[in-house]
């Protein structure tokens, strides 16, 4: 009797806690009620991602007007609340756990959408000054988990930053533009091939933009845009 009641306490320390709300949930990180009340974002432009006001997914006006250099962009969530808190927790204290639901969450949205895959994912690089102090790329952790649960081939050294950019936060979109032209080289291997790029969040796109036309530059056949979270 004694010897069950260990074990069934045992059970109960031992038993996956939500990390949001704490409570129990299941083998995922996350239960399926925070799931649910996750902010996804859909109805979304289908080029760029930007959050519609409603049904159904169509591509918004800035897009007709100026084409982004992708081809079409994905976020699998709204960056606010949780998500936003998320992100943060992974870029400024290597929070991985938060990675890898942010990462499950960006591979649902893939999967669901029900097309054929691209043939590589490019982690967004960071500059190797950056790199050095931070310790780790939040792009590069989160494309290991969804490359690997989609099959999809990374390839984080296919890109690379050619010069250090100021911080992005608190730049208006011109800023931001002028701050990246000429950001980035990308491997000519790259030639011919679908190409995904992935980034944590997507703010203007400007970062995301300035890499898709690098890769344009390198001859990709297609590139598409993949984000845990929209801005």
């Amino acid at each position: 009797m004694v010897d069950g009641l260990r074990r069934r306490l045992r059970g109960l320390l031992a038993a996956p806690v939500c990390l949001l709300c704490a409570g129990p949930s299941a083998a995922d990180l996350i239960c399926s009620g925070c799931r649910d009340d996750l902010p996804w974002n859909s109805p979304a432009c289908l080029r760029c991602a930007q959050t519609l006001p409603t049904p159904p997914d169509r591509v918004c006006g800035d897009c007709l007007n100026a084409s982004p250099m992708f081809d079409r962009a994905i976020a699998a969530l709204r960056y606010q609340g949780a998500v936003a808190r998320a992100v943060q927790q992974l870029k400024y204290n290597a929070d991985f756990l938060a990675a890898r639901w942010l990462a499950d969450a960006l591979t649902e949205t893939i999967r669901a959408r029900r097309q054929a895959l691209p043939q590589i994912l490019i982690p967004v690089p960071l500059h190797d000054s950056r790199l050095r102090r931070r310790g780790f790329n939040q792009a590069q952790e989160l494309a290991k988990r969804v490359g690997g649960a989609l099959n999809v081939p990374i390839e984080p050294l296919w890109a690379r930053r050619t010069r250090s950019t100021a911080d992005q936060i608190g730049l208006d979109a011109a800023a931001r533009r002028r701050n990246l032209r000429g950001a980035f080289a990308v491997d000519a291997r790259v030639a011919r091939l679908d190409v995904a790029l992935l980034d944590d969040v997507m703010t203007t796109g400007s970062t995301l933009n300035e890499l898709a036309r690098a890769c344009r530059r390198a001859g990709a056949a297609s590139v598409e845009v993949w984000t845990t979270a929209r801005a």
